[in-house]
């Protein structure tokens, strides 16, 4: 298989939750990770959409759902779906981990926050 640019299948995930998120006791809605370094970042539904400032700051065009059961990519500068290689595993969250998450960093109203 030829290298797609802006994807690197052998990036590894950089953990299992938000990394910006967790490291300012921020929550997420649904979690992405960058097809290129492996980053992972909350969704454009989430209050601090770090997955796409990761992706403005950075560079990288591409991300994957980091969501069990979904193994869509999106491009930012295309803004369209697309199918892609398999990348390196883990492939989504833990399947116990709560949406949205941590559990311990939601607040109740929780549900106005999105957008």
């Amino acid at each position: 298989m030829s290298q797609i640019a802006g994807i690197d299948p052998t990036a590894t995930p950089s953990g299992n939750g938000c990394a910006e998120c967790l490291d300012n006791g921020g929550w997420w809605f649904h979690l992405r990770r960058c097809a290129q370094c492996g980053h992972i970042g909350c969704c454009d539904s989430s209050p601090a959409q770090h997955a796409s400032a990761h992706s403005r700051t950075s560079g990288h065009p591409l991300i994957q759902s980091f969501e069990p059961g979904e193994d869509w990519f999106w491009s930012y500068p295309d803004e369209q779906f697309y199918q892609g290689p398999t990348l390196a595993p883990p492939h989504h969250r833990p399947p116990n981990q709560p949406v949205p998450g941590p559990a311990e960093h939601v607040p109740a109203n929780w549900r106005s926050q999105l957008h």
